[in-house]
């Protein structure tokens, strides 16, 4: 690296920091085409409600319950979430060397510079942009069958709710939701943050209602009781058919699901102040306070249950519903679950946020067909519209398959777990194969001797879990019940290598090329105040690729 790329700690101090981040994303090959409009409070308040580890695990309640029940719920939180822990100040560090929008494929191709690792890296890519778009079309399905359930918390015999035309045109409705409130969002700069503080503490304080309410009605009603400690800390229940080591595995996908997209923060990172210090306090954070308020209300969830045989065969399909009914009556728990429905249509637009980013970064550094198109940050909306349109279509034909086949379109849903996973575990595998000194200087967050610990516990979590999570939900399946997640991600690697050798080889990610482009258009020239001896400059064009 160019020692004049790194400037003494004084002299950082007396820069502007919107001048040092232009510049960190000018040494990376890009120009500052979105404002920094966040900061780290309403950045955690996004990725929190991405997160959304406590509403996740109530919408998921019954893979919890089957697949291990309140010994997976509840101790399979703590495995993954130490694993997860690991993971996120892994790509903290990681982060914090190298903000950018397109975050682990970009990583990939910094540490493993060949052209197998730039191969590698446009598959990460296709990898984590594929898990954004199944994340977000996971998000409105639940929103979905959670509005048809709230009809069906009324009228059982409602046929309605497991109609597929019904359910695409509320899929499709709420897609379109999404994508128009990220697009008017941006029109202000400070409306987006502001909409994420709110839904944040929004979602913390539904938090503290729907745990109280619970809580409260069980304690003061004469017909209803708590269970056992002994159930709720020691109960296994085990009904895939699979042997217990096995379940075991499988039971961890609830708890994995809760505390994954926490690579959220680094597809907006280039929309935070300083993001070298910024970004892996928010990784982290988020996972620790999501993994918290999810335990607590699993806590709250499995004292409050009532009859187990009931929630496991629940009526509407969705056993936290009947949870709730069954404690507080049909008409508060219908007032509840509303807020709830409310809640998780805000936490949506925040997915939707950060998926729209990396589909936008990822088309930035010529990865997505027609790339020049979508990366047109419109100056009007002040958003990558185009991008934003894109993805909205794609999640939109995704409910389609609500026509056809449903087991399909839960494939796809669950896949963004493997998916996000993958991606996570693909450039900290990089860093431990290229060496951690490969890891660029200039980041404000290391691991020390603790990073080589951390990255192989990621590494190995990651690969352990990827391989159970394509399991069946009992073994020898029919059709029917097949776990077709295998085949839908083997489709999209299908369709990315094909794209790789159509156009992806030529373009992407030529990083010194942007970068050369980018610094003879901008010439930026800062003359740092002086705060005690002469003026130091720091120049844009003594930036070169580290």
């Amino acid at each position: 690296m160019d020692p004049e790329m790194t400037l003494p700690l004084d002299t950082t101090k007396s820069v502007d920091q919107s001048i040092l981040d232009a510049r960190d994303l000018a040494a990376l090959g890009h120009d500052q085409a979105l404002s920094r409009k966040f900061d780290i409070w309403s950045m955690l308040a996004l990725a929190f409600c991405v997160l959304g580890t406590w509403s996740t695990f109530a919408q998921d309640l019954a893979s919890g319950l089957t697949n291990g029940g309140p010994v997976s719920i509840l101790w399979g939180l703590c495995l993954v979430t130490f694993c997860n822990l690991c993971v996120a100040v892994s790509l903290g560090e990681l982060c914090s060397s190298m903000p950018t929008a397109l975050g682990q494929a970009y990583w990939v191709h910094r540490l493993w510079d060949t052209p197998t690792g730039r191969f590698a890296s446009y598959m990460c890519a296709w990898i984590n942009t594929f898990g954004w778009w199944a994340l977000t079309a996971s998000q409105i399905a639940f929103m979905t069958n959670f509005m048809l359930g709230m009809k069906l918390m009324f009228d059982n015999e409602w046929a309605g709710a497991s109609q597929g035309w019904v359910q695409f045109l509320v899929y499709l409705g709420i897609t379109v939701l999404f994508t128009v409130v990220n697009l008017i969002a941006c029109r202000k700069e400070k409306v987006l943050p502001y909409f994420n503080n709110f839904v944040g503490v929004w979602f913390a304080g539904l938090f503290v209602v729907f745990s109280l309410a619970l809580l409260i009605a069980v304690g003061t009603k004469s017909d209803l009781h708590y269970q056992p400690a002994s159930f709720v800390f020691g109960t296994w229940i085990n009904q895939t058919g699979w042997s217990d080591g096995v379940t075991w595995f499988t039971g961890l996908v609830q708890a994995a699901y809760g505390l994954t997209a926490f690579d959220s923060v680094i597809h907006m990172v280039e929309e935070i102040p300083a993001p070298r210090r910024n970004a892996p306090r928010v990784i982290y954070l988020a996972v620790a306070c999501g993994a918290l308020s999810g335990f607590i209300f699993m806590l709250v969830c499995l004292f409050c249950i009532q009859d187990v045989n009931a929630i496991l065969n629940s009526v509407t399909g969705l056993p936290f519903i009947d949870l709730v009914q069954e404690a507080i009556g049909t008409h508060g728990g219908v007032a509840l679950i509303a807020l709830f429905e409310f809640n998780g249509l805000g936490q949506g637009v925040s997915i939707m946020t950060t998926s729209s980013r990396l589909t936008w970064g990822f088309a930035r550094d010529s990865g997505l067909p027609f790339s020049k198109y979508f990366t047109h940050v419109d100056k009007t909306w002040k958003v990558p519209a185009r991008a934003l349109w894109l993805q909205g279509t794609i999640i939109g034909i995704i409910g389609v398959l609500y026509l056809f086949a449903s087991t399909v379109l839960t494939a796809i849903l669950s896949v963004s777990t493997i998916a996000l996973t993958i991606s996570y575990g693909m450039p900290i595998l990089a860093l431990l194969i290229a060496g951690r000194d490969k890891l660029p200087p200039g980041g404000e967050f290391r691991l020390g001797r603790f990073g080589p610990i951390a990255n192989w516990i990621s590494v190995i979590y990651c690969s352990i879990t990827t391989v159970f999570f394509f399991f069946p939900s009992a073994p020898n399946p029919a059709p029917g019940d097949m776990n077709y997640a295998i085949a839908v991600f083997g489709v999209m690697l299908v369709i990315a290598v094909g794209f790789w050798f159509i156009k992806g080889h030529k373009e992407y990610l030529k990083t010194e090329d942007a970068a050369r482009r980018i610094l003879d258009a901008q010439r930026l020239e800062v003359e740092v105040e002086p705060e005690s001896s002469a003026n130091v400059p720091i120049k844009a064009n003594d930036t070169k690729k580290p």
